[in-house]
């Protein structure tokens, strides 16, 4: 489902009209993209050079940092993402000289109504059809690269119709959407492994041992080329800087825009990509592309807005869509970090979906949160605030339920903590696009 756009839209009815056609379950399967894509005449054969990216955690900031290093190369990058934080849009970038924009809406309405009129009404996904729209898109402007994310699991994604890439990319893996991809690591590396092309190089992020096993099982088969993070490359922090290394040399570049240890890595594997996929990039490129890079909802400071102007002065308010449990490894990573620069009293607002190992991704916060504050999500299943409350006091962590971002945020900078408290709202992408469209800093 995708997260709520604010006013009506051109493309609104289309929406609305394709959601009907959505199969009762969501089977994985590409005969349904493939069909429509035969009836456009094949867009997706006619997309710029791309690297594709599948992965659990990770997926977006490295997309994130490849865009910021190639656009400080004068390149031209389409983007394709999911899911969006507050607009539709946000998940088609379109390449242009001076940096990509999002699409506008008529140009979108446009492309999913041809994709509408194609597919007629045969059943399929939203995913899917935003998907054909997106290489219509890419297909008919001019750029030097695509940046082509994954949406669920590689294997069977409707994104894993393109042929040749010039390298696939898989960040970090965990147990996330088991419902589709399986209740094991194995089984999810079995499906991430997926996108693997023959004879393309891949980029490998550090992974537990079983499902580097079943990757490196699948590049065999494909005699796909392996660069795996901390065996044929390596991204550290040093003295506050990131010094990457690989065959082809060293590069000792500023430390990333985006906050949290677990940005090094990323930041690794976007380098990695590019070299590994040929692009020949100048060293200024990545050292502006750590400086530039921007992607909303991860670590980031809301420093003014709506929400932000509740709290009393001094204190933070911080936006995180992480919602597994090595999500929340790494936030709670970031969380310490910023604990030992400047000490303040941490509260959580937290909402969550069902599906998530909700239990699993709060106690990464016990012995840190003073207090969890739980909110609603409005999406199809959500955990009820006051369930989710429970869950945070099963992990040691006091909770209290509030009925709407504001008055959360409003009773975090009410309570009776000394100095002010940092104020983190996390547990969901979908929760972190209601809070960019609270707070009136929508992703641009």
């Amino acid at each position: 489902m995708n997260a709520p756009h604010t006013g009506a839209t051109p493309f609104d009815a289309i929406l609305a009209r394709l959601l009907a056609l959505h199969p009762r379950r969501i089977d994985l399967k590409l005969d349904r993209i493939e069909r429509l894509l035969a009836a456009l005449d094949h867009p997706e054969r006619k997309l710029p050079p791309l690297i594709h990216v599948a992965g659990t955690n990770g997926k977006g900031s490295t997309v994130a940092f490849m865009r910021a290093i190639l656009e400080a190369a004068d390149k031209r990058v389409h983007v394709y993402t999911s899911p969006n934080l507050v607009r539709l849009n946000e998940r088609f970038r379109i390449g242009q000289s001076g940096g990509g924009k999002f699409v506008g809406d008529n140009e979108l309405a446009d492309a999913l109504a041809e994709c509408e009129a194609k597919n007629g009404d045969a059943p399929i996904t939203v995913f899917e059809m935003e998907t054909a729209a997106a290489f219509l898109l890419f297909s008919r402007a001019p750029a030097d690269v695509l940046l082509l994310e994954v949406g669920l699991g590689g294997r069977l994604d409707a994104t894993n119709v393109v042929e040749h890439p010039l390298a696939s990319v898989i960040t970090r893996l965990s147990l996330d959407h088991r419902e589709f991809l399986g209740e094991t690591i194995e089984q999810i590396a079995t499906e991430k492994a997926g996108i693997l092309k023959r004879s393309v190089p891949a980029v490998i992020a550090n992974q537990p041992r079983a499902a580097l096993a079943v990757i490196e099982r699948q590049a065999a088969r494909m005699k796909a080329p392996l660069h795996v993070a901390g065996e044929h490359w390596t991204a550290t922090e040093e003295r506050g800087r990131l010094v990457y290394q690989d065959a082809d040399g060293l590069l000792d570049l500023p430390a990333p825009k985006l906050y949290g240890r677990h940005q090094f890595e990323n930041a690794g594997m976007a380098i990695a990509a590019l070299r590994v996929g040929g692009l020949n990039l100048p060293a200024a490129s990545f050292e502006a592309g750590m400086t530039r890079v921007d992607w909303p909802a991860r670590m980031q400071r809301l420093s003014h807005g709506r929400l932000a102007s509740l709290l009393p002065p001094e204190s933070e308010l911080w936006l995180d869509g992480g919602h597994n449990a090595d999500g929340g490894r790494a936030i709670a990573d970031a969380l310490a970090d910023l604990e030992e620069r400047v000490s303040r009293p941490l509260v959580l607002v937290v909402g969550m979906l069902s599906t998530k190992d909700c239990a699993g991704f709060l106690k990464n916060f016990s012995g840190l949160a003073r207090r969890i504050i739980t909110v609603p999500i409005h999406q199809d299943k959500a955990v009820p605030p006051a369930a989710l409350a429970d869950i945070a006091r099963l992990v040691d962590i006091p909770a209290m339920v509030r009925d709407d971002l504001e008055s959360a945020v409003d009773v975090a900078g009410k309570l009776d903590l000394a100095p002010a408290p940092r104020v983190l709202i996390t547990g969901s992408l979908y929760l972190a696009g209601e809070v960019l469209a609270a707070n009136g800093t929508p992703p641009e």
